[in-house]
């Protein structure tokens, strides 16, 4: 089985995910044992977002960690049991609201893949970055 990034590389579908990693220093962080629940924005996710909105957290690697963070959570958690609650804690420490009902969504991302079972923890793939706040 193979780790969350190694996942997401072998995907094809998350090279700008991986590449705001490398430039947020999160790289080690999601190699390592975990294990993590990522919702995983799509390439075409960020694509989406307003002109010149990447740029600038690429040149902040703070603020870009801050971000990413928020699309992370501690533990393996699968569908059944994230929408078991309204909201989890993120890594960025703000809270993740979980829709309950149909279609699963998180935040304002709806998942278009769930429950991608990796080495050191579980990938959702999400349609839209979402942002703490």
């Amino acid at each position: 089985m193979a780790t969350i990034l190694e996942t997401a590389v072998s995907a094809g579908l998350f090279n700008t995910l991986l590449a705001a990693v490398d430039a947020g220093g999160l790289r080690g962080a999601l190699e390592g044992p975990g294990p993590f629940t990522v919702f995983a924005p799509v390439d075409d996710a960020f694509a989406a977002l307003p002109p010149g909105t990447v740029q600038p957290l690429v040149d902040n690697p703070p603020q870009l960690a801050r971000i990413l963070k928020y699309h992370v959570l501690a533990g393996a958690h699968l569908r059944a049991e994230l929408v078991a609650q309204s909201e989890w804690e993120s890594l960025e420490g703000a809270p993740v609201p979980i829709r309950r009902a149909e279609p699963f969504e998180v935040k304002n991302a709806t998942v278009v893949s769930a429950d991608i079972i990796c080495d050191n923890g579980v990938v959702h793939v999400i349609d839209r970055v979402i942002l703490p706040g």
